[in-house]
Formats: structure tokens, sequence, C-alpha cells
């Protein structure tokens, strides 16, 4: 298929959604939340719908839409995890999942690569194969130039966009985790904040999100073991104005993990992600340059 054919299997492929009024520096992105499964695509598979959504950030975009009341935009993708990994570097190419030899400058070799999991996954996240066979490295090419490329070039503006305004910009990069994944001895926690050890962004930031979240009765660790993946990566970048904190989701809080249905849990947790936003936006106001502020 063509890129031009793949986009318009999504229609569109992601989208922004601003608030009435812009208040605050903040950027909200789901990147793995896309629910939208072509026919081609499965028919593509040898698993089933069901399945190949064990990849996906399930209503992560969903439970993240009253951000917007802080004045923050939210972006997200249409498009599946499964199909095309937004957290990923481009050149992320799994020499095991193509035909064609990849091309130079390919990253074969990093651990997501290794485990199945590059920028065109070869398996779901409990390891199953998307796959019967290989597929075309033409394929995965236009996958990229269909969605990859754009989405990376709208948030990229996105973020100058907001930092051209009020002198910076702060990317909150929105995710889940499965349960049973994260920790085998202790307690597993509510949510984990990656902010790549404190290189991502300032620690008023991820002090603020600690301290909105633990005041609601909820868990929480530090870059354990998510500290940041490559959107957290590519963008955070506190002396440039660009902040970036990522924020991993307990998935059994707000949903069943195998019907994959919301639980009791998630408009609790909905409410809990907008008192979230609102403070962010309070701190992130004070790390603006004061002329910014006035001039808003």
């Amino acid at each position: 298929m063509s890129a031009r054919e793949i986009e318009s299997l999504f229609d569109p492929p992601f989208e922004i959604i601003d608030p009435p009024e812009i208040k605050c520096p903040l950027v909200f992105n789901s990147p793995h939340s896309g629910r939208v499964y072509p026919e081609q695509f499965i028919a593509a598979s040898r698993l089933e719908a069901k399945a190949l959504r064990q990849s996906e950030d399930a209503y992560v975009d969903d439970l993240f839409k009253q951000v917007i009341t802080s004045g923050a935009p939210l972006m997200r993708a249409h498009f599946p995890r499964a199909y095309v990994d937004l957290n990923r570097d481009r050149r992320e190419l799994d020499p095991k999942l193509f035909h064609d030899p990849l091309p130079a400058g390919a990253i074969a070799s990093s651990q997501s690569v290794a485990s199945g999991l590059g920028v065109i996954p070869r398996v779901v996240s409990d390891k199953m194969p998307i796959y019967a066979g290989r597929i075309g490295l033409a394929e995965g090419r236009a996958r990229l130039e269909a969605l990859y490329d754009p989405y990376h070039r709208a948030l990229q503006a996105l973020l100058e966009r907001t930092r051209a305004r009020f002198g910076v910009a702060v990317l909150i990069d929105c995710h889940s985790m499965p349960s049973s994944r994260i920790f085998s001895a202790r307690r597993r926690p509510d949510f984990i904040l990656g902010d790549l050890k404190g290189q991502s962004c300032l620690p008023s930031l991820s002090d603020a999100a600690e301290a909105a979240l633990s005041s609601q009765g909820f868990s929480l660790v530090r870059n354990i073991p998510y500290a940041g993946g490559y959107i957290t990566r590519r963008y955070g970048e506190p002396y440039k104005g660009i902040h970036a904190l990522q924020i991993e989701i307990n998935r059994s809080l707000y949903m069943n993990e195998s019907s994959l249905k919301p639980n009791r849990g998630y408009l609790r947790l909905a409410g809990a992600l907008e008192k979230l936003a609102h403070n962010l936006a309070n701190t992130a106001r004070q790390i603006c340059p004061p002329d910014q502020i006035a001039a808003e």
C-alpha cells in the first residue's frame, strides 16, 4: 500500500483537541491509545483484533480528555501502536520482520527491536507474533511516511507554538502499563513518573505531578522501571525551554485487562487526572518568563 492509501485507512490518523482558550504551556500527548484497526491490517495479521489490542494504551486519550479544562491541548493518535509505534526512533527497524535488507543507518540492535517492539512492531506486548511471516520494507516505509512523520511534525509544531506563546512548553506524555508486569515482589504502584532521572524537565514539574497524585491517595514511583521513552528523550530539552514528563498509569485502576472494558475506577481516575492537569498548569505558569506571563 502507498502512504496515501495508508493515511486514508484512518481518516484522520491523529487529531489535536484544543481548549476554548489556551491558558498554560502544557501539551498533553497520547500516542498509544489509537484503536482504529483497519480490516486490511487484521487480515494481514495472524491475530484477532482483541489480541492486537494488548499493546494498546486503552482509553488513555479518553481519560485525559478533560485536561482541556486546564487550558491545554490534547494530541492523540487514531492508528494503533501495533501498526506504528510513535514512541520509538524512526530508525528502529526489526531485521526479523522485513524481507529486505535494512537501509543504512537503521538501528537494528536496540533493546526495543530485540524484543520485537521496534517502530513497526513484530509482536504485541505479550510476545505474540503479529504476522505469519515477514513483510516488505516498502510497506514499513509507507507506514512511517503516512503516519509517523506527520504525527511528529505536528507534535513538534505544537510544542514550538506553545513555547513561542509562553516562553516554555511542557509536554506530558500519557501512557498505561500492564499491572502484572510492573513490580514482581513489591506493591505495584498506581503511577510511574518518568523524567529521565531529572534530565527531561525541571524537578518542580515532577514534584507537582507527584504531589497532585499522592494527595488523592495514589501510590507512585519515579523512573523505575520507566524513566521515559523516545518521545521524552526526543522532546525533553529543558535548556531549550521544552520540558517533557512521561506518565504511566496502572491499567488495573480503570479497566479489566482481559476484557478491555472500563471498571468502576474509571470515573474516579478521570477526575484525578483533571485535577493533576490543573496542578501542573499552575506549576508550568510559574516557570514561564515573567515577560511572557505579563503579555498574557
